[in-house]
């Protein structure tokens, strides 16, 4: 049965930090909370030391009516009141493999990684909402144990929980995990065209079909041919999830 111990592998057990480790930190949260203020994502602080959040910010979407305090305060309880049990136990399998890839890579490239992964939270309605999740590591020890970790969150454009990826900074390739044979799966990162990129960076800025066509000097119907090949190419079913998963994944 899961519990907030579960949650924290033995592997990357942080018994004691040293004068080195804790001189990273020197008021990092300022960078953090400027940030949380510019983006549309909800930010959090995993500490792994402590077991609980270190800083979460106030974007409504993963508080599920919640304060930024209370959620905090809540710490990995938050999981266990708000995700559905079949998610949490995903959440579960998630902390297990990632932890397992993370031992598998050299200390000095551990931070250059990033694992994306989608699961359910209850809304302050009680229904179901279908979230993304990237976490990326802040702060290793010296030993190289993941000391710190911020977790940004936004709408999922995908239909159901799962899709798992880790990406490394300046790799063309990314990780996919396969749950039926579980095992990681390289593929090439997706890339858009010039004319791709141009249509979102218009739709992007409120910009309707005709108008895009007028400032590219092409047809309605062209710009809607690329529209189409791109929600394929993505895998979405419109431009705002287009949006959404590009500007996620860095396409653009």
């Amino acid at each position: 049965m899961a519990d907030i111990p579960s949650f924290f592998s033995l592997k990357n057990s942080i018994n004691t930090l040293t004068d080195t480790d804790k001189q990273q930190t020197e008021n990092y949260l300022e960078v953090v909370e400027a940030f949380a203020r510019t983006t549309y994502q909800s930010v959090y602080v995993i500490d792994y030391e402590q077991k609980g959040f270190e800083y979460v910010s106030d974007n409504p979407l993963f508080l599920c009516g919640n304060s930024a305090a209370e959620v905090q305060k809540m710490g990995y309880d938050f999981y266990f009141k708000y995700v559905p049990d079949v998610d949490l136990e995903l959440l579960l399998k998630i902390n297990t493999i990632g932890f397992d890839f993370y031992e598998t890579k050299p200390v000095a490239e551990r931070k250059d990684y990033s694992i994306s992964y989608d699961f359910h939270i209850k809304t302050e309605a009680g229904k179901p909402l279908l979230i993304n999740q990237n976490l990326t590591p802040l702060f290793l020890t010296e030993s190289g144990k993941i000391w710190k970790a911020i977790c940004f969150v936004s709408l999922s454009t995908q239909q159901e929980a799962g899709n798992i990826t880790i990406t490394q900074k300046g790799s063309s390739e990314k990780r996919i995990y396969d749950l039926a044979t579980d095992c990681w799966k390289a593929v090439q990162k997706i890339k858009l065209t010039q004319r791709e990129q141009e249509i979102l960076h218009y739709a992007m800025r409120g910009y309707a079909i005709t108008e895009i066509a007028e400032q590219l000097y092409i047809s309605s119907n062209t710009v809607k041919f690329h529209r189409k090949k791109l929600f394929e190419k993505l895998g979405v079913a419109n431009i705002y999830e287009a949006i959404s998963y590009a500007t996620g994944n860095k396409l653009i």
